[in-house]
């Protein structure tokens, strides 16, 4: 893991195209900017995870279906 020590207002690159900004700092938050292209997706890690949470369910439901779809037309 890279560790980068920012103070307000200063920056990271990613890459060519993403920039994260620090924003604000106050007591224990910190407020950041991304500024990326329209199709790079940014989310919180905790929505990531849930939404990787919930495309798996889904997946696992449609392998599901597809089974029981096999059985019940086989028969």
């Amino acid at each position: 893991m890279l560790v980068l020590t920012r103070k307000e207002n200063e920056s990271i690159m990613i890459g060519d195209n993403i920039e994260v900004k620090i924003l604000d700092v106050r007591e224990n938050q910190v407020r950041v900017g991304v500024d990326a292209p329209r199709e790079v997706t940014v989310h919180r890690k905790e929505i990531y995870l849930a939404i990787k949470k919930e495309n798996i369910e889904a997946a696992a439901a449609a392998r599901d279906a597809k089974d029981v779809e096999k059985i019940i037309g086989g028969t």
